[in-house]
C-alpha cells in the first residue's frame, strides 16, 4: 500500500482540474463485496503523466477516453494514466470493493438484535479509494453524481436529497463541488424522523432496534441542530451551503462523528439507550455543533493539504463548545472543555510526538492521520478562544467571513487564514500565529506576589515563550462562612507585562487563567495552594473550579504533587461538588491515571477504599432523588473500584441499586465486567446476560467480561481473538483489549506483556490503522509500571517495521508509562512549596 506525499500531491493538482465523478454503486452483490463503477471528468493541462487511486478486491476493467487500459498495471493502489495529451478526458473504472469490519471504506454490520444489515462509508484520508476509484487528495475538488442499487426495503442516504428511481436504484443529487474524503453513503432499513427548517429536509436516522431510544430524544436532538444552525447563520454571511441535512448514527463509528457535508455520521453511541448525565447530553449538543461548523470550516473551506488539519479541526471544536453554550440550553460547556478536552491537549503536546497545532512537515497523508489529536482539536481550539480574546469577538468573526468570502466551494492554506483575519484587524495577527500555531509544548504560569508596602503587586511568572491575555482571579475568605471563597476581584493580565500589577491586600487565593482563557499549566503561590487545599469546594463558579482541579491534575503529573495529595482533595471537595463535569473529570483521573498506573499495587487497595468512600458520600448526599446525574455518576464509579463482589453482586441480583437507580443494560454490564475482574462471575453468569441483551452493545459487553475473567483459559481465548484472526470488528477488539488487562491480575496476565509487541506489530501491519491504534492503545499493557515493560516498549520503537499508526500510538503510551515510573519514583514535593 502507497501513501501519498505532499509533492505528489502538489503536482498532480498543477496538472490536473477534476469536474465530475459518477459513481454507482451495487450493494447487492453479497456479504463480502459490492460492485463499484466510476466514470472521471477531468482536464490535463498539460501532454503528461499521473495516477487515479483504487483498492479493489477485483478490478475489472478500465477505460480511458473509451480505449481499455489493462488492470493488472495497478500497482499499490494506484492506477497509472500514462501519455495524457492536454485537454478533456473520461476515465471509467469497474470494480468490485470490499466490505471493511474496521469502520474504514464501506464499514458492514449486521445487527445482532434483529438480523438487520446496515452499511455507511468513511472515506478520510485514503480510505475512499476502499469505494470507488479517485484523484484522492483535498485540493482536487469535484461535482460528485452517486447512485446506489440496494436491497428491497433499504433506504439510501447520501450527500444531496436521495430519491428511488423507477429502476429502483437510489439517486442522490449532485453536490457542489466538495473533495473526495468528504463523499458518503449510508445505507440500509433506517428508523428516520424527518421534518423540515427554514426550507431545507432535515432528518435523523439510526438502525431499526434503536428506533425507540431515538424517539426519545428526537425533539432534543432536532432542537439542538435548529438552533445551531440558526445561530451560525447570525455568525456567518455566507449560507448553509449544502440541499439537505442529515445526521445518521451509525454502528461501530471510530470517531465521535463526521462531517460529511448533507449527511454527518455519529457513532450511534449518541442514540442512549440507558441512563445518561445532562454533562453526556451536553457532550452530544456540541458534537452536534463541531460537525455542523464543519459544514463552513472544512466542507465550503477545504484544506489545501493536510498540513492545515487545524483549519478543519480546531474551528470545528471552538465552534462547537461556543455555539452550544449561545444557542442551546446547555450553558456550561467550557467547564467540560477545561476538564475533559484540555487535559487531552496537555497530555499530549508534553509527548516527545508532540506537533505544532499548524505543522510545516506533513509529507504524507499516513502522518497527516496522525495529527488528528488533542493537539489539533483541543489545543487549537483553546488558541482561537485565546484569539478571539485577543482579538475582540467582532473582528475575529469580520476575518473568518472574509475567509469564507475568498475561499468558498475551494481550498485555503494558513497563509491565506492570517491574511483574512489581518484584513479585519490592526494587530499583529502573522506574530501571533507564529508564537501560537508554530511552536509545541506548553506554557507554565506561576503567580508572583509582592509586598508592596501596606499593599501587594502581581505579576506572572512564564516557563514558555507564548503571550498570553488571561485573568487571575482574586479571592478572599467570606467573613461569615470561612469555608466559602467570594471574588474580590478579576486582574486582567497580559503576560509578559510590563509592571506589577497593584493588587491590594493580600488575597486568600491569586488563581491565574481564571475563566480558562488561555492554555498553559497553571501553578499556585504557598498561601494559594494551602487556600485551595482546603477551601477548593467553597469556590463559587465550577469553571474556576475546573482550572484549580486541572492544576492539581497537571501538578501530579509532574511529580509536583504526590497522588496522594490529590486524592486527599479528591475526598474532601468532591462531596459537596454540583458540576457534573467535574465530578466525573476528578473521578475518572483518580480511578485511572491514579490508582492503575501512578501508585504502587501496595498503595492501591487504600486508594480505592478511600473512592469507594467518597462514592458513597455521593450516594448518600442524592438520595432525595434532586442530583440523579450526580448519583449516576457515583454509581458507574463505585462499580468501578469495587474491592469486594458482594455490594455490587447484590445491586445486579435485585436489579436496581437501593434508592435508585433501577439497573438498566449499560449499568449490569458495567457491574458484570467488575465481578469478572474480582473473579466473582463466569461464563454460564454472562451467556445467561448476554441473552438478556444480545445487542450490539451487549455484545460488546460479553467480550469485555470473558476477556476480564481470571482464568488462563479465558485470558488465551481473548488474545487469540485479538491477534491470531481477523474475526473481531472494530468495536469487538476493543472491547475484548479493555477487559483482558487488569491491575488484580498482574500475575496471572505477566506472560502476555512481552508478547504483545510483536502480536501487536503484526495486527497492525495485516488490519490497517484503525486496528493499529486500538491495538496500541487498547491492548497496551499500561498496568504493568516497570522498567521491564518500558525496555520492551522502546526497543519494540526502535527495531520493528511499525505501520505510522502504530508507531505513534505506543509511542505515546510509552511515554506515559514513563511518567507514571517518575511519578511512582519521586517524592512528589508540595505544589506551592
Amino acid at each position: 500500500m502507497s501513501v501519498l506525499t505532499r509533492d505528489e500531491a502538489q503536482l498532480r493538482a498543477q496538472f490536473l482540474d477534476v469536474h465530475r465523478y459518477t459513481v454507482e454503486l451495487d450493494l447487492t452483490t453479497g456479504a463480502e463485496t459490492f460492485d463499484s463503477r466510476t466514470a472521471i471528468r477531468f482536464t490535463a493541462r498539460a501532454d503528461g503523466d499521473t495516477f487515479v487511486e483504487l483498492k479493489p478486491a477485483e478490478l475489472r476493467s478500465v477505460t480511458l477516453d473509451g480505449q481499455p487500459l489493462d488492470p493488472e498495471s495497478l500497482c499499490e493502489d494506484r492506477l497509472p494514466l500514462k501519455n495524457l495529451t492536454a485537454g478533456e478526458h473520461e476515465l471509467r473504472v469497474d470494480a468490485a470493493m470490499r466490505y471493511s469490519r474496521t469502520g474504514e471504506g464501506m464499514h458492514r454490520f449486521t445487527d445482532p438484535s434483529d438480523g438487520e444489515t446496515y452499511v455507511y462509508t468513511q472515506m478520510f484520508m485514503d480510505d475512499v479509494q476502499r469505494v470507488f476509484a479517485a484523484f484522492d487528495q483535498p485540493d482536487l475538488k469535484a461535482v460528485f453524481e452517486v447512485s446506489v442499487t440496494a436491497p428491497e426495503g433499504w433506504t439510501v442516504l447520501a450527500n444531496g436529497v436521495t430519491a428511488r428511481r423507477d429502476d429502483g436504484v437510489w439517486q442522490a443529487a449532485p453536490t457542489p463541488p466538495i473533495s473526495t474524503y468528504l463523499v458518503a453513503v449510508a445505507a440500509g432499513p433506517w428508523h428516520s424522523v424527518r421534518t423540515e427548517h427554514r426550507g431545507l429536509p432535515f432528518g435523523i436516522h439510526c438502525r431499526r432496534s434503536l428506533a425507540p431510544h431515538l424517539d426519545a430524544d428526537a425533539d432534543e436532538i432536532l432542537d439542538v441542530t435548529r438552533a445551531c444552525f440558526d445561530r451560525y447563520h447570525e455568525k456567518f454571511d455566507e449560507p448553509y451551503p449544502f440541499d439537505s441535512y442529515d445526521q445518521a448514527f451509525v454502528p461501530e463509528f471510530n470517531a465521535g462523528a463526521m462531517e460529511n457535508p448533507g449527511l454527518v455520521t455519529f457513532r450511534d453511541d449518541f442514540v442512549y439507550r440507558s441512563a445518561v448525565t445532562d454533562t453526556e447530553r451536553q457532550t452530544r449538543a456540541m458534537v452536534i455543533a463541531h460537525e455542523m461548523a464543519h459544514m463552513w470550516f472544512g466542507d465550503l473551506v477545504t484544506l489545501k493539504w493536510w498540513d492545515d488539519i487545524w483549519l478543519n479541526e480546531s474551528f470545528a471544536e471552538y465552534m462547537g463548545y461556543q455555539t452550544t453554550a449561545e444557542a442551546t440550553r446547555f450553558t456550561d460547556p467550557w467547564t467540560e472543555f477545561g476538564v475533559t478536552r484540555k487535559a487531552w491537549g496537555y497530555d499530549a503536546d508534553q509527548r516527545p510526538t508532540t506537533h505544532p497545532v499548524a505543522p510545516e512537515n506533513v509529507d504524507d497523508t499516513a502522518s497527516a492521520l496522525l495529527n488528528f489529536d488533542g493537539i489539533s482539536y483541543a489545543k487549537g481550539a483553546s488558541a482561537l478562544r485565546q484569539l478571539a480574546a485577543w482579538l475582540g469577538e467582532k473582528d475575529f468573526l469580520a476575518g473568518i467571513n472574509t475567509h469564507f468570502k475568498r475561499h468558498k466551494f475551494g481550498n485555503a492554506t494558513l497563509a491565506d487564514f492570517i491574511d483574512s483575519l489581518a484584513s479585519a484587524t490592526d494587530r499583529d495577527v502573522p506574530a501571533w500565529a507564529d508564537s501560537w500555531l508554530r511552536t509545541t509544548g506548553v506554557d507554565t504560569l506561576t503567580p508572583v506576589i509582592a509586598p508592596a508596602g501596606a499593599t501587594c503587586t502581581l505579576t506572572a511568572d512564564r516557563a514558555g515563550s507564548r503571550p498570553h491575555r488571561l485573568s487571575a482571579g482574586l479571592y478572599d475568605h467570606d467573613v461569615a462562612d470561612e469555608g466559602r471563597l467570594v471574588l474580590r476581584e478579576s486582574v486582567d493580565l497580559d503576560v509578559p507585562q510590563t509592571a506589577p500589577q497593584p493588587i491590594g491586600k493580600r488575597p486568600a487565593l491569586v488563581l491565574l487563567n481564571d475563566g480558562d482563557i488561555t492554555y498553559a499549566k497553571i501553578r499556585f503561590d504557598a498561601a494559594s495552594f494551602e487556600t485551595v487545599r482546603t477551601g477548593l469546594s467553597g469556590l463559587p463558579d465550577p469553571l474556576t473550579r475546573a482550572v484549580v482541579w486541572n492544576a492539581l491534575r497537571d501538578a501530579v503529573r509532574d511529580g509536583e504533587l504526590p497522588p496522594a495529595g490529590y486524592l486527599e482533595a479528591a475526598r474532601a471537595h468532591l462531596p459537596h461538588e454540583t458540576d457534573l463535569a467535574i465530578a466525573q473529570g476528578v473521578l475518572a483521573f483518580a480511578a485511572g491515571q491514579l490508582t492503575d498506573q501512578y501508585l504502587t499495587p501496595q498503595e492501591r487497595p487504600a486508594a480505592l477504599a478511600t473512592l469507594t468512600s467518597l462514592c458513597r458520600d455521593l450516594l448518600r448526599r442524592t438520595e432525595d432523588g434532586d442530583h440523579p446525574g450526580l448519583r449516576l455518576i457515583a454509581v458507574r464509579h463505585l462499580i468501578g473500584v469495587a474491592a469486594h463482589p458482594e455490594t455490587i453482586a447484590a445491586w445486579l441480583a435485585d436489579g436496581t441499586v437501593p434508592g435508585g437507580p433501577e439497573l438498566d443494560p449499560e449499568l449490569r454490564w458495567r457491574i458484570l465486567a467488575r465481578l469478572a475482574v474480582l473473579g466473582a462471575t463466569d461464563e454460564d453468569a454472562i451467556a445467561a446476560e448476554l441473552a438478556r441483551d444480545p445487542s450490539a452493545t451487549g455484545q460488546e459487553g460479553a467480550a469485555r467480561c470473558r476477556a476480564a475473567l481470571p482464568d488462563p483459559a479465558a485470558k488465551r481465548a481473548a488474545w487469540e481473538a485479538m491477534f491470531a484472526g481477523d474475526e473481531l470488528s472494530n468495536y469487538l477488539f476493543t472491547a475484548t483489549a479493555q477487559g483482558f488487562w487488569q491491575p488484580e491480575q498482574a500475575e496471572l496476565v505477566r506472560e502476555y506483556v512481552p508478547r504483545f509487541y510483536p502480536d501487536a506489530v503484526a495486527v497492525a501491519a495485516r488490519r490497517g490503522p484503525a486496528i493499529a491504534v486500538a491495538a496500541g492503545r487498547w491492548c497496551f499493557p499500561a498496568h504493568a509500571v516497570d522498567a521491564e515493560n518500558l525496555a520492551l516498549g522502546e526497543a519494540c520503537l526502535r527495531d520493528a517495521d511499525l505501520t505510522p499508526a502504530l508507531r505513534r500510538t505506543l509511542a505515546d503510551c510509552l511515554d506515559d508509562l514513563s511518567r507514571a515510573l517518575r511519578v511512582r519514583g519521586g517524592a512528589g514535593r508540595q505544589q506551592g512549596e
